[in-house]
C-alpha cells in the first residue's frame, strides 16, 4: 500500500499500458532483473517532439523526463503485479533529443530520477543512469527512457 499511497499524494494516476509500438515486449524479466523497454515523451497523448538546445529548454526536458517515469511506473508495475515488490530501481538510460551545443542532458533526467527517489524513498529509487545526448528519437520525440529494476 505504500506506493500507492506515495502515488495518491502526488496526484499521480498510472496510465494504462498501450499495446507495444513495435516487434519489442514491453518488458522482460530476468530472474530478480526486469528489463523495461524504451518510452518516449508523450504530451497530450502524443509524442512530445522537439530537440533540447533548438525547441525546448532544458525545465521542459526534465518535465518531459517526469512523464516519461510516470509510464515507466505503469509498466513496472504490469511486471511486478504490484509496485511494492519493487526492491530498487537499478538503472535508468535517457537519451535526449538535443543539439550538439546542448550539454544538459543529466539535468533532463534528473526529472525521471528525482521521482523515483520520492516514490521509492532514496534506498530504493537511487539507480545508476546514463545520460546521452542524441541526433534523433523515434517519433521526433525529446525524450526518451529505459529502465532496470530489481524485483
Amino acid at each position: 500500500m505504500f506506493i500507492e499511497e506515495k502515488l495518491k499524494s502526488l496526484n499521480i494516476t498510472l496510465p494504462n499500458l498501450d499495446p507495444p509500438a513495435g516487434a519489442f515486449a514491453h518488458f522482460v524479466r530476468s530472474g530478480n532483473l526486469v528489463f523495461l523497454s524504451g518510452h518516449i515523451a508523450k504530451k497530450d497523448g502524443k509524442p512530445w517532439t522537439g530537440k533540447l538546445g533548438a525547441d525546448l529548454l532544458t525545465a521542459e526536458g526534465k518535465q518531459a523526463a517526469r512523464s516519461i517515469a510516470v509510464d515507466l511506473l505503469a509498466t513496472l508495475q504490469a511486471a511486478a503485479g504490484d509496485l511494492n515488490k519493487i526492491r530498487r530501481i537499478v538503472k535508468l538510460l535517457v537519451l535526449v533529443n538535443s543539439t550538439p551545443t546542448f550539454t544538459e542532458q543529466h539535468l533532463v533526467a534528473n526529472g525521471a530520477s528525482e521521482l523515483f527517489v520520492e516514490i521509492f524513498g532514496p534506498e530504493r529509487g537511487s539507480h545508476a543512469r546514463s545520460a546521452f545526448g542524441i541526433a534523433q528519437i523515434p517519433l521526433g520525440a525529446c525524450v526518451e527512457i529505459e529502465l532496470i529494476a530489481e524485483l
